[in-house]
């Protein structure tokens, strides 16, 4: 102990004490007692003072900070646990030692005087006291607020205990050397320290009871995990062990975290976005005067950038502290190995400073592993949530945006913003502080280089600075790039999406080849671009691994120059070295980032140009509370004017409607003339320019096209609603689909595929209506439901669900119908014509008047040979007379109603009109569209393993990755170029470590006289030190050349293969796949291996090489260091196989999970306008953010696996760097020989592992995981394939078929090899020109006949022979392209309308147009301003439904072989469109055979014979008149069997 010191503080070199006199007892500061001594401690004042205070004052500094979190936190618990309990008796026993010691020195002085103690022993028990009773605070509002561990608190008592231990020792030092002197006080220290260390021990115990769930069924266990858990990631042991057990499975995965969920991130990203736009809405100027038009400005643009930030921008400030705090500490390891050479040339130092060093190096390094860790963690997490919210902001949007937005922004466009845009965010959160962090990085880099080379430093800097604009150019050219390869790559998914939509009409047509070219076309641009970026990359990664050497030549040249008295030794060369490697990573990642923000940019500007878009306006349609008497109107329209966008014209003109409630009104017209406008103008789908609009009510609607979900039959009904077990077996019946039922095994539970694909068109449309029926809605839209079903099964529905005693009686119906026969029983009727209502009132009124209804009657009536010929004969008597009162007979036009009647007339005398009556049985025998199944639906539920699920779960492989894939990889790379790249990336480092090498001999040519002051030989050092890095640039200039290469034919390979698998799958293959599954494999697994894969791989070369480097100089410099490679290098191989299976198949998880979102949402889209007709919008939001909390619930351990390796194997570096400091004070102490040099180079070197092995381990876990992008391409590249689409030695006669004779011989086929037969043994003979009518009930087999002619389906037995040839012998194009088919569904494709028509360019115009012309579409065309190379639509969504059936027409026309099929080609479209197909296909295809799926009996009525098919066999097979005799029974039991006749 010292005197007692001044009153006044002072400095004296090694003593210092800032307090009055009296306060301690010693001074404050002694280097003699703390630092000059081989036995260090701090004076008493020290321990009483700073080391009490300091703790003290951390824990009262951070009570804001507690005291916000606890008003942020909802979940409050009242209960203790034994952890609270025990934390908080320790607090108040510390509180009474304090207070017991602040009595025992008040007594003190009372008895023996104020000078008997200093003040400091009052004030340091006094301080504790209250510290130690705030902590008790901060225990009891951690547990009412429900936080199970307080970061706060541990570091509290982390500060504290350090104190004690410090205290602690001296103590007991001072009790050996001088006694006791103050028992009282030492036993209070005694039992103080004890409890403060386990006070120390249960902050890593988290306070946690069962009501932390918070409703969730599987909690995260990060959410009540301690603190320090948290830290290291010790809560992920659980599922990471589970991992290594057996290969994770969906369930065993967490609840994504409260703050994690989509719903949280979106909203509050929406709120800010909805502010931007508001603001943009409000700096719009009014240019309607000069004044504002001299004054106006650019209207604001609306900010994502800004919006993302605000809505992210805490989680992001925390994340910039992780970060600057790992900044700050990463330069502590430059100055410690300063100490350190210090330390091995100075022998007079005390060795207990060499350790000290080398442990506060091992400590600064666990640090920055903590503070680097968690900053990873926090940016990935926010990339995460990122991700997520602009996920769910596309899907919003895509729910709102106009349909002439849709027209701007496709279905692959919106795609690709979810999957491509949305990762490059992502991406980039990782990497966005760089761009502070760097520059930060470097000018403190550079600052310490001052401090060590002096002025030197600024050629170093200026040589940095020369490399910006190099840099500029570069992220200038990839800005370009980028946006062109996006461009592509939209395009690319946008016509993958098309061409897996209508793949059945590319097989069918044989179209395969061009749509394949055209994609590959695509892809060609696309690797082209990537090609040029990839060699960009390389000029790029050339001037980022020399600008630190640049830089270090630079400054050591200028620093030997300048002056002959500046000596490079070791301790300026290699602390030099280590922070210049320091430099290297900012400089290295800059480039990088800035790339990473040039292309978030471009995907901000692609999302921001999508969220601009025009939406449907909620004030279109004025809603009126169903509960308001004084509005008698459901709907009403007054003067409403009507377009499908802000620039199109007018498609609704002076509207004015007025539905009452209750009533069942129809909207009739020709075609085109704005019915289906009209129904969407109704529910607000359509740009209002004037009037009002008003809805009472809910609604339901009923689209044209039917939407159905993938889902099951039952879902699909209940559409959201809760079950209603008698009001949904009521819809079933009215809506005829309990036949459908019974014939399924799965009943209402079997699965409906994507779209619909295993309904017919008519149950589809019956799906439809029975979930709109079961909504119990108040005003129901019905957009001609009843075109795509059989007339009586219409008629069927109408009496049981529309009409006037259905089950929707008591609602209001608004029915847009073709169907004559139901318009009697509406009680209004509104006529379209030419955009406007050109008439209304009630049948007998409108009938009467003779005007726009007349027209409609005339034209349609006459058709409908089917209801003149009713078996009804007063029905049939009123058609009749309605036909006499409109005087059809006086209509002398040859196209008009009479002579369409006379063609009827005489197209029936073919038959009696007894034998067509019987045809008509048939017809109902049929049920044509009520409970058809396609044969396929009925054959799927039958499958003994199905149980009425079509779509399988995903795959998903299990345990690591094999090395077939890598090996795959590398071989579409070719083996010389990956060779190559292995080769010079070895080169590289050997050359690089060689440099290092030499300049530790060049430091050490200080010691050397002749040397030092040689300036040749100073000349000759640098010389080769600047020559060995220009060839280290050379070799990874080479490497980088020949990984672009291997990239870019890996890329086209893998792309090629998949497509060209795809193509040649069998349908089969696409009806139990879904949609979004394909596409994520097109988008964004491809995307994968085009930019994250080659980068990964080149890196991890670098990283490993890296590793191996460091070890090798590391034992060159210090040899014992080998002695300790075992076994840590058997830790981190250890750690790395047991956590890595978990990683891999997270991340396998995370990408089977991913598809359902695209599926999801491209189902969303199809369905937008039934979806926000129906008001189901947040439904499907919700939806569509359980599908990506769902992913994200495999995405987040994921992440945090990467963080839990990265924390433990950067602390086997970190152990290296320990061991190799320890090494070498140990060699000092015990005189080994270590020369400063070899110390210098082999601790500076380990100070770069622990950041190599960071990066290493994340690459690892990185490559792996996106490995896996190519093991689920080569999934795809090995799908079944269906036959050869060319077989030279069997290729017919250019002329085959010459006649069209087809012969069934014993012919058995089935849908899939475990489905049961679909047709079994089919027998039968058609002859050349034979019109054959194909008829029969569900499953008969009727489709599976028309399939297996285009071997669509393969023969399980028997054969199909066309003109002697069997078609089984001969390639699938040569089949497919030698017969005709107008399919029910018309595929259209975007792109012109001559692709449409001949996608192989192998017609001429002349033919092109003469095909419209006889297809009625030649006027329509020529009205077009770009003819035939007017631009179709995504869907051919700019053409009618009938327009797109014509084409389909056109089609057949134009290659007009001598067999033609018709697949219910016209069970969709109203009867305008039917009678031009049949007067085309009868003037066009008399020659020709025609087999006909029937669905009016107009399409049949003239056929040579007619085919009945049940149960896959030929029932009967003749000509009608024969039929008539043996088929009347039997048609009506089967029309009662479908509950439609009685």
């Amino acid at each position: 102990m010292t005197d007692e010191p001044s009153t006044a503080a002072f400095v004296n070199g090694t003593i210092y004490h800032p307090f009055p006199a009296g306060f301690c007892r010693d001074n404050f500061w002694d280097s003699a007692i703390t630092w000059n001594t081989n036995n260090p401690d701090f004076t008493e004042c020290f321990q009483q003072s700073a080391l009490v205070w300091v703790p003290c004052m951390f824990l009262w500094l951070l009570l804001p900070y507690q005291a916000f979190g606890g008003l942020r936190s909802r979940l409050k618990i009242r209960k203790w646990s034994w952890v609270s309990v025990a934390k908080t008796t320790l607090s108040l026993l510390l509180v009474i030692l304090a207070v017991a010691e602040v009595s025992y020195v008040a007594h003190q002085w009372n008895t023996l005087g104020t000078s008997s103690l200093p003040d400091v022993d009052l004030v340091a028990p006094l301080v504790k006291a209250a510290t130690f009773g705030l902590s008790a605070v901060y225990i009891y509002l951690d547990r009412r607020n429900a936080e199970p561990s307080s970061a706060v608190l541990f570091f509290f008592w982390l500060l504290t205990t350090i104190s004690a231990i410090v205290t602690f020792r001296s103590k007991i030092e001072s009790a050996q050397k001088y006694g006791i002197n103050d028992p009282f006080r030492f036993a209070i220290h005694m039992i103080y320290f004890p409890a403060i260390c386990a006070q120390f021990i249960l902050s890593f115990v988290a306070d946690y009871t069962r009501d932390y769930k918070q409703g969730n069924l599987q909690p995260c266990p990060e959410q009540y995990s301690s603190f320090p858990n948290r830290m290291v990631f010790w809560w992920f042991n659980s599922l990471a062990y589970l991992g290594w057990k057996r290969p994770l499975v969906q369930e065993d995965l967490w609840d994504v975290n409260p703050e994690d969920k989509t719903k949280v991130s979106v909203d509050r990203l929406q709120k800010f976005w909805g502010r931007e736009m508001a603001r943009m809405q409000r700096s719009t100027a009014d240019y309607s005067t000069p004044e504002a038009a001299r004054a106006r400005r650019k209207p604001y643009e609306p900010s994502l950038t800004a919006s993302l930030f605000k809505t992210f921008w805490l989680p992001l400030l925390f994340g910039g502290l992780l970060k600057l705090g790992n900044d700050l500490v990463v330069f502590a390891a430059p100055q410690l190995l300063r100490l350190l050479i210090g330390f091995i040339t100075d022998f007079s130092m005390e060795s207990w400073k060499g350790y000290m060093f080398a442990v506060l190096l091992l400590c600064s390094s666990f640090l920055q592993t903590m503070l680097l860790g968690h900053y990873f963690h926090y940016s990935m997490r926010i990339g995460m949530q990122v991700r997520s919210a602009v996920t769910s902001a596309v899907y919003r949007k895509a729910l709102r945006i106009t349909s002439a937005a849709k027209r701007s922004s496709t279905v692959g466009e919106m795609v690709n913003l979810m999957s491509v845009d949305s990762q490059r965010f992502m991406d980039l959160t990782s990497q966005l502080h760089l761009i502070w962090s760097a520059p930060l990085q470097m000018g403190l880099a550079l600052y310490f280089l001052w401090g060590t080379l002096g002025p030197s430093v600024l050629a170093g800097l200026a040589t940095m600075i020369l490399m910006v604009p190099i840099n500029a150019v570069i992220g200038t050219r990839s800005r370009t790039l980028q946006i062109s390869q996006m461009k592509e790559k939209d395009g690319r998914i946008k016509t993958m999406t098309e061409i897996m939509n209508g793949m059945k009409v590319l097989k069918l047509y044989a179209w395969e080849q061009s749509f394949q070219d055209q994609v590959s076309g695509i892809r060609d641009r696309e690797l082209d671009t990537l090609k040029k970026a990839a060699y960009l990359s390389a000029i790029s990664f050339l001037t980022f691994i020399l600008s630190p050497f640049m830089v270090a030549l630079t400054t050591f040249a200028t620093y030997v120059m300048v002056d002959e008295n500046n000596i490079l030794d070791a301790e300026k060369a290699f602390v030099s070295l280590s922070l210049f490697n320091i430099l290297r990573m900012p400089l290295t990642m800059l480039p990088q980032v800035i790339i990473s923000v040039i292309q978030a940019k471009v995907s901000v500007d692609r999302l921001s140009k999508f969220l601009r878009n025009d939406e449907l306006d909620p004030n279109n349609v004025r809603i009126v509370p169903s509960s308001d008497r004084t509005v008698t109107s459901a709907v009403s329209i007054e003067r409403g004017n009507f377009a499908w966008g802000k620039d199109d014209s007018l498609c609704l003109k002076d509207i004015d409607i007025d539905v009452k409630e209750g009533q069942l009104v129809a909207v009739v017209g020709q075609v085109g003339t704005g019915k289906s406008s009209l129904m969407a103008a109704m529910l607000g789908l359509m740009e209002k320019r004037s009037g009002d609009v008003s809805q009472k009510g809910s609604i339901a609607y009923v689209s044209q096209q039917a939407w159905i979900q993938n889902m099951t039959l039952k879902q699909n009904i209940l559409f959201g609603n809760p079950l209603d077990e008698r009001r949904y077996q009521q819809v079933i019946d009215a809506c005829a689909l309990r036949p459908d039922l019974e014939m399924l095994q799965g009943g209402d539970q079997t699965e409906i595929g994507e779209k619909g694909i295993n309904l017919s068109g008519g149950q589809k449309q019956r799906v439809s209506l029975a979930r709109a029926v079961y909504c119990n809605s108040d005003v129901y839209v019905l957009d001609d439901p009843l075109s795509a079903v059989d007339s009586h099964v219409g008629k069927h529905i109408f009496d049981q669900v529309i009409g006037p005693n259905g089950i929707l009686k008591n609602k209001t119906r608004i029915l847009v119908t073709h169907g004559i026969g139901f318009l009697s029983q509406t009680d209004n009727i509104f006529v379209l014509a030419n955009g406007t209502v050109s008439e209304t009132g009630s049948y007998e009124q409108l009938v009467h008047n003779r005007g726009a209804f007349a027209n409609f009657l005339r034209t349609y009536l006459t058709e409908d040979d089917e209801s003149l010929e009713s078996d009804d004969p007063e029905t049939a008597s009123l058609k009749q007379e309605i036909l006499t009162e409109l005087g059809t007979a006086e209509i002398p036009n040859g196209n008009g109603p009479a002579a369409r009647a006379e063609r009827s007339m005489s197209i029936t005398s073919l038959t009696s009109r007894a034998s067509m009556r019987k045809i008509k049985r048939l017809m109902s025998r049929q049920d044509s569209k009520m409970p058809k199944m396609t044969e396929k639906e009925a054959t799927d539920a039958k499958g003994p393993a199905n149980k009425g699920n079509l779509v399988e779960l995903e795959k998903s492989e299990i345990g690591g990755v094999k090395w077939n894939v890598y090996w795959l990889f590398l071989k579409h790379m070719s083996l010389p170029a990956a060779m190559g790249m292995i080769l010079f990336y070895i080169i590289f480092n050997g050359i690089s470590v060689y440099t290092n090498i030499w300049l530790g001999d060049w430091a050490e040519d200080s010691k050397d006289p002749m040397r030092r002051n040689s300036t040749e030989w100073r000349d000759f050092r640098l010389g080769i030190y600047g020559g060995l890095g220009g060839v280290q640039g050379l070799f990874i200039y080479f490497s980088m050349l020949v990984a672009a290469y291997g990239q870019i034919r890996a890329s086209r390979k893998l792309h090629q293969n998949m497509l060209a698998r795809i193509f040649r799958a069998p349908m089969a293959f696409f009806d139990t796949t879904p949609l979004g599954r394909i596409i994520n494999r097109f988008s964004k697994d491809i995307d994968t291996v085009d930019t994250a894969l080659p980068m990964l791989i080149r890196m991890w070369l670098n990283c490993m090489f890296s590793v191996i480097a460091t070890i090798v100089v590391i034992c060159i410099g210090t040899p014992l260091f080998a002695s300790v490679i075992v076994p840590l290098g058997f830790v981190y191989y250890v750690i790395q196989r047991f956590f890595i299976a978990s990683s891999r198949q997270l991340k396998r998880l995370e990408s089977v999970s991913r598809s359902p979102i695209y599926s999801h949402f491209q189902e969303s889209v199809t369905g937008t306008s039934t979806i926000v007709a129906m008001k189901q919008s947040e439904r499907f939001i919700q939806d569509n953010e359980e599908r990506v909390d769902l992913n994200n619930a495999s995405y987040y351990p994921n992440l945090v696996s990467q963080r839990w390796l990265a924390v433990r194997l950067e602390s086997v570096g970190n152990l290296a760097t320990f061991f190799a400091a320890l090494f070498a004070v140990v060699g000092r102490d015990k005189d080994w020989g270590v020369a400063p040099k070899d110390m210098g180079l082999s601790i500076s070197y380990a100070l770069t592992m622990t950041q190599t092995l960071n990066w290493l381990v994340r690459i690892n876990g990185e490559l792996e995981t996106s490995i896996v992008s190519v093991e689920r391409i080569k999934e795809y590249t090995e799908v079944p394939q269906e036959a050869d689409w060319i077989i030279p030695e069997s290729r017919p006669e250019k002329s085959w078929p010459q006649r069209g004779e087809i012969k069934f011989d014993n012919y058995q086929t089935r849908y899939r090899p475990e489905l049961e037969l679909v047709l079994k043994g089919v027998v039968a003979d058609i002859g050349a020109g034979e019109k054959i009518g194909i008829v029969g009930r569900t499953g008969a087999g009727k489709s599976s006949l028309t399939l297996a002619l285009f071997r669509i389906i393969e023969a399980a037995g028997g054969s199909i022979v066309i003109d002697g040839v069997k078609i089984s012998s001969m390639g699938l194009h040569d089949v497919r392209s030698r017969i005709t088919i107008i399919p029910q569904d018309p595929v259209l494709f975007s792109g012109t309308l001559r692709l449409n028509l001949d996608p192989f360019k192998v017609y001429s115009d002349e033919e092109v147009w003469r095909a419209l012309e006889n297809a009625h579409l030649k006027s329509f065309v020529s009205s077009l301003p770009d003819g035939l190379e007017h631009s179709v639509a995504e869907g051919g969504e700019n053409l009618s439904v009938g327009q797109r059936q014509l084409i389909c027409l056109a089609r057949a026309l134009l290659r007009k072989t001598k067999i033609l099929v018709l697949d219910e080609a016209t069970a969709a479209i109203d009867l305008e469109t039917d009678d031009l197909i049949q007067a085309t296909i009868r003037e066009k295809f008399s020659d020709c055979t025609i087999l006909t799926i029937a669905h009016r009996l107009n399409t049949i009525m003239d056929s040579t014979r007619i085919m009945v098919l049940d149960q896959g066999r030929i029932k009967e097979f003749d000509a009608p008149t024969v039929l008539s005799r043996t088929e009347i029974q039997f048609s009506l039991d089967v029309a009662k069997d479908a509950g439609i006749a009685s």
